[in-house]
This record gives C-alpha cells, structure tokens and sequence, in this order.
C-alpha cells in the first residue's frame, strides 16, 4: 500500500490497524560510468514496495534528495546541508506523528545519509526529553544493503569488487528495477582505487570516474532480482521486529 496511491480515508482506517510506515529515503548522485544518478532512492523504494507486497504495509513518498555535497563536481548531483535535511526530517516525522502514526521506520539507500538521520532522531528525542514531553514515538533507521542476506549475497556475487561506491550490487538493483535504463560502459581500471575524500573538488580529483573500490561493470538485472529479494526478506523481518517493540 502506497501512500501517494491512497485516500485520506484509507490512511486513516490502515492507522486503525497499524501504527507503522515505511519511508523510504536516498540522495540523487553520481554512480559512476554506469550507475544511475536515482540509484540510491531507487534501491530502497524498490525494496519497500516488496516488502509492502508481503503484508498490510504503508510505505511514504521516497525522499530522494539527501546528504551528497561530496558528489557536487560530477553533473546531476543534488544535495541538502545537513542543517536543511535535518529540518525536513524532523518536519516529515512530526507531519506522520500528528496523524498518530508512531513507529517510522526509514529504509536508507545511501551511507552518506546515516550520520544525519540519526542526528535528526536524536534531536527529536532530545526536545521531547528537554519538555518531559510523553510519547510513543519510535523511528529507525534501516539500510537496505546491510541485512545479513544481503551482505551475504553482494560477497558472493562480487567479492572485493563491491567496493564502496557506485557498487555492482546498488548498480544492480537499480537495473532490476528499471531494465530499460541498463547502461554499458568501460571501467579503466576495472576495479576503482580506493581512499579517504574530503571535498567535492577532492573526490572529482581522486577519483575521476565517480567510483570508489568497485567494478560496476559486473552490475546484472538477473543480480538485482536476487539480491532484490534478500533484501526483501531481510527487511520485513526488521520491520517486523520493530513494530512488536514495547
């Protein structure tokens, strides 16, 4: 169950159920020669409706723009500061929690998002705890390529070809989802260095082609459906977890 795809109406009977959504959330950034630029917020969005297929599951609009200043010297990056995510965060929490709903589970797509969600979550607790406010709210913040099926996978298929960014298994799911958009490209060097980056300019300096230790050359539709389904599969059984929380 999509929430752009229902009434206000059905929102409010699904709340008569369940106290839970899925908000999936990416960043809109370079993927190197042939990753899609939407594949961070593609992966999740993907993974979330799978994981909504499975049972009576409410799944948000995807926030596909996220923390990417790092990617800003290669075309199509968009990005937020971290004060300007941390406010719309905060702003679609309350927004979700004025509605009564109470576990916001947020399924990431995109590691440069991490330390800011967390800081948002822990914001909010900390103006609730400063009020001596009362509540029921709980948010987590999941990332769809790190449950054990799917790290377990992603080795399998790729071994140290993973690397850290622009990776065959992000590159390939985005395929799974989108097949007519499959890209070919040259890698040289087939595997991508690898290092610490500061800046934007640093990053288009170290590593000209956008990525980072990986060879997406080794990206597959075939690869996306499986590592797809791990993933759906690793999800639901945290989303589970989370909603039987006390």
């Amino acid at each position: 169950m999509r929430l752009q795809l229902s009434t206000w109406q059905e929102v409010e009977a699904y709340l008569g159920r369940s106290k839970g959504i899925i908000m999936p959330v990416g960043s809109t950034e370079q993927h190197g020669p042939n990753g899609l630029i939407g594949t961070d917020a593609i992966c999740p969005e993907t993974i979330a409706d799978g994981v909504a297929a499975k049972g009576d599951i409410l799944v948000g609009p995807t926030l596909s723009i996220g923390m990417a200043q790092h990617h800003m010297a290669f075309a199509g990056t968009i990005t937020y500061r971290p004060s300007t995510f941390i406010a719309v965060l905060k702003d679609v929490i309350g927004s979700l929690e004025r509605h009564g709903f109470e576990r916001i589970y947020f399924l990431n797509g995109h590691g440069g998002n991490i330390a800011t969600i967390t800081t948002a979550f822990s914001e909010i607790y900390a103006e609730r705890s400063m009020a001596g406010e009362k509540g029921v709210l709980r948010c987590r913040l999941a990332n769809w390529f790190a449950g054990r099926r799917t790290k377990q996978l992603a080795r399998e298929l790729y071994g140290d070809s993973e690397g850290r960014h622009a990776t065959p298994s992000e590159v390939s799911v985005s395929y799974y989802a989108h097949p007519e958009s499959v890209k070919q490209a040259q890698m040289e060097p087939k595997v991508a260095p690898v290092g610490e980056i500061r800046d934007a300019l640093d990053y288009r300096r170290q590593f000209p082609d956008g990525r980072i230790g990986s060879d997406p050359s080794l990206a597959s539709v075939e690869d996306g459906r499986r590592l797809f389904e791990a993933s759906v599969e690793d999800v639901a059984e945290d989303y589970a977890a989370f909603l039987a929380e006390g």
